[in-house]
């Protein structure tokens, strides 16, 4: 398998595009998205597990509205994982996140994941290298497992610059509407830069193969959106949906 070198990927969409054709073209593709989900629902045979990681303020908040705008709320589940609770850490590390795999008919979005387990607990030494092998090893069986199930798995790391960061971690002092958002370690986070990218490689190198990520180019909203879509698009598209037959 060819190694991800994050340095070597753009951020930036390619230079040819233009803002509003592509903005255009998600709305088409997200309608769609909807009009499979609800096949998929009906069905209730297949069901959907996305994958989200980033840096800070790579916006996966924002592409979560914008990518399944149109699927209403009986569709769709979004679990955002954080610092592990104290119950958490007294389970093995992937407790906390098998009970919120999608049931038939679903999509669930898992905003950060089981892979935090292998980056920030890594990057800040918590467990060793033998450890993180060893969870390589499970979150592959894990993914295997869900596939095996007829959950469809598909990873997105949405690739930031670190200048782009900056902008967006300042925005969130700066402007009103995102004061909110703001968090004092999201800067502390960003000093171990180039630990996290090194994770980031090792992630995909490891826990990759089966199920290949998708290196979202995130420094314009409307570009990433579009990639995220297209590539779910492409996912739902490849499964046999049909509606279930007349019952009686």
């Amino acid at each position: 398998m060819t190694e991800i070198k994050l340095a070597e990927i753009s951020t930036l969409p390619p230079g040819d595009l233009d803002k509003e054709p592509i903005e255009d073209a998600t709305k088409k593709i997200t309608k769609e998205i909807e009009d499979l989900q609800e096949i998929m629902q009906a069905q209730r045979k297949y069901s959907l597990l996305v994958v989200m990681q980033g840096m800070d303020a790579s916006g996966k908040d924002s592409a979560v509205k914008k990518v399944f705008d149109e699927i209403g709320p009986a569709g769709i589940k979004v679990q955002a994982f954080k610092k592990p609770t104290e119950e958490e850490m007294s389970h093995d590390f992937l407790w906390r996140v098998h009970k919120h795999v999608p049931e038939k008919g679903m999509i669930q979005v898992f905003n950060r994941s089981h892979y935090e387990d292998v980056l920030i607990q890594r990057v800040h030494k918590w467990i060793d290298e033998k450890t993180v092998m060893k969870r390589f090893s499970h979150i592959n069986n894990f993914e295997r497992l869900l596939q095996d199930s007829n959950t469809v798995v598909i990873k997105f790391y949405l690739h930031i610059s670190k200048d782009q960061q900056l902008i967006e971690l300042n925005e969130r002092i700066s402007d009103p509407k995102k004061f909110y958002k703001h968090n004092e370690n999201d800067f502390n986070e960003r000093q171990h830069w180039d630990e996290y990218m090194s994770a980031y490689e090792d992630v995909f190198k490891n826990c990759g193969p089966e199920i290949p990520w998708h290196i979202i180019p995130s420094d314009r909203n409307w570009y990433k959106e579009y990639c995220m879509a297209s590539a779910i698009l492409e996912a739902l598209r490849a499964l046999p949906l049909e509606y279930p037959p007349k019952q009686g």
